[in-house]
């Protein structure tokens, strides 16, 4: 949808991803996705570069999240918010619904 404006398909899911959740790791975007974790990497690693990302160790994990001193997040986010209404609902769905801990055991659903 946007991927004209940020350069790649990939580039757009990244971002996508990172304004729906504030943040997230390469393999969690690919399988997001269902895509390879190459390109992902690529761009995650292109976006830190140019400054707009930043990235966070935690254990052997990296945890990327934009970068609060970039001037254009606000904008920025605001046109992948659009992007992201303008979405189908099954990406919707998707990306909207962060579950990172597992369910207690033998809670009912």
């Amino acid at each position: 949808m946007i991927e004209a404006i940020v350069g790649s398909t990939s580039a757009e899911r990244v971002l996508m991803f990172i304004t729906a959740r504030e943040s997230g790791y390469a393999a969690e975007i690919a399988k997001t996705f269902s895509t390879d974790i190459s390109p992902i990497q690529k761009q995650l690693d292109r976006l830190e570069r140019d400054g707009l990302l930043i990235n966070e160790k935690i254990g052997r994990t990296r945890l990327y999240k934009y970068n609060p001193r970039y001037p254009f997040v606000p904008e920025l986010k605001a046109l992948i918010d659009k992007a992201l209404a303008m979405a189908p609902e099954a990406i919707q769905d998707t990306l909207l619904y962060d579950r990172r801990r597992p369910r207690k055991k033998d809670k009912p659903l």
